[in-house]
């Protein structure tokens, strides 16, 4: 990696990167699906289903974006869930808003503005936490790691989807490859947007490696953290529980 890719993914600014997604709003769920192949709709059903929902639980999608996630927990059966996604980006929410209301969804999905750092909602209110592809654009994920600890009811399950490096001979070197030059040339053209593309690696580069974010985690008191390799190592899905109370 270039100084100016780890400068360029080391810039979280949330006023810029908020800009950056509302301009690639219109054509970032196009984008997701073609550049992962259609991966990223099985990566999403697999954080669901780390969570283990029952039934009738509330659950929070940060960083929740165009709300795909969102979407994955409150069907994953009937009944299943009832929604809060928050993220910082208006244009991705009001994309997002469009799809609840085409899909029947906005009585059980509810979409709000709002930083990942200060989560607005009261203490100890949701059951389950998600965030997919957003914790790497968190200015502190830290910060964001202790208010879903805040927010998550004892009990709670917290589960994260986000990108990573395969280390596996062969398929690392041809993953870098795409991932740096292929599908920053393929966003660019289809977004019209070329930093939004070139910020994607840049930020998938400088995030920590997986032990980090689970000693990150359990830092701030989760038990039970776990690392999924998803892909050969293209994603992982980190997992944890908020201790019940004693």
């Amino acid at each position: 990696m270039t100084r100016d890719q780890g400068t360029l993914g080391r810039d979280k600014q949330p006023e810029r990167i908020a800009g950056m997604f509302d301009a690639i709003a219109p054509r970032y769920d196009l984008l997701n699906h073609l550049l992962s192949g259609g991966l990223d709709l099985r990566w999403r059903r697999k954080a669901v289903r780390s969570l283990a929902l029952r039934g009738g639980e509330l659950v929070l999608d940060l960083c929740t974006g165009t709300a795909d996630l969102a979407i994955a927990s409150a069907t994953a059966a009937p009944g299943a869930a009832a929604v809060v996604g928050v993220d910082f980006a208006g244009e991705m929410l009001r994309v997002g808003q469009a799809k609840l209301a085409q899909r029947g969804l906005a009585g059980r999905i509810r979409l709000v503005q709002g930083d990942a750092m200060r989560i607005p909602l009261a203490s100890a209110s949701v059951d389950a936490a998600t965030v997919a592809f957003g914790i790497r654009n968190v200015e502190r994920p830290e910060a964001a790691f202790a208010d879903v600890f805040r927010v998550l009811r004892p009990g709670g399950r917290f589960s994260i989807l986000e990108f990573g490096v395969p280390r596996v001979p062969g398929v690392r070197q041809a993953y870098l490859a795409y991932f740096r030059h292929v599908l920053p040339r393929v966003g660019s053209l289809i977004s019209g947007h070329a930093s939004a593309y070139a910020y994607l690696p840049a930020s998938v580069g400088t995030f920590p490696e997986p032990a980090q974010v689970m000693a990150s985690l359990a830092a701030t008191g989760f038990s039970q953290v776990r690392a999924a390799s998803l892909s050969l190592g293209i994603v992982y899905l980190y997992s944890a529980l908020k201790p019940e109370q004693r």
